[in-house]
């Protein structure tokens, strides 16, 4: 297996890689996350913009929707979900259902509640875009990270399998 501090001759070091600071080991690792998540979402938006028209935001709320098994998600649920003001939803929804990404419908029994759904549009959207943009995203973390490094996140997370990968 490759040195898990392995990077591309081009990329300066990372100031929270080698620990010598002030900062405890926890918070090392979280800055260094934080700053490999800053070069893929910088990589993304361009890729996003080229393959599906839409924001880096918007892309977000696309993502959250296409997770879902079945139907949508209640506005407040996404926005709680994104950590995003429901105002600033509330347009970032009314873009998507221009492009024809998304609808909106009123929940049943309840007066102010909306659910938004992807549409057939936006899935074969994402099929298409899934490739590109799973790549950009690989791309990018190896620049910050090493193989064992890259190993170590993805096992944060427990649905990435074998055969979702793409590196």
């Amino acid at each position: 297996m490759a040195d898990p501090q392995e990077r591309p001759a081009d990329l300066p070091e990372c100031p929270f890689a080698e620990g010598s600071g002030l900062l405890p080991a926890e918070l090392r690792a979280w800055m260094l996350v934080l700053a490999a998540t800053g070069a893929v979402e910088q990589r993304l938006r361009s890729v996003v913009k080229e393959k599906l028209d839409v924001s880096h935001d918007e892309f977000l709320i696309l993502c959250l929707l296409a997770e879902q098994p079945e139907g949508g998600l209640r506005m407040t649920r996404v926005a709680e979900l994104l950590g995003r003001p429901k105002t600033r939803l509330t347009y970032q929804i009314a873009c998507l259902q221009h492009a024809g990404l998304v609808t909106r419908r009123s929940v049943c029994g309840d007066k102010r509640g909306v659910e938004v759904t992807l549409t057939d549009k936006a899935r074969r959207l994402l099929t298409e875009a899934a490739g590109p943009l799973a790549g950009t995203v690989t791309r990018s973390l190896a620049r910050f990270m090493g193989p064992d490094q890259r190993e170590a996140l993805r096992a944060l997370v427990p649905d990435l399998t074998e055969e979702s990968r793409t590196d």
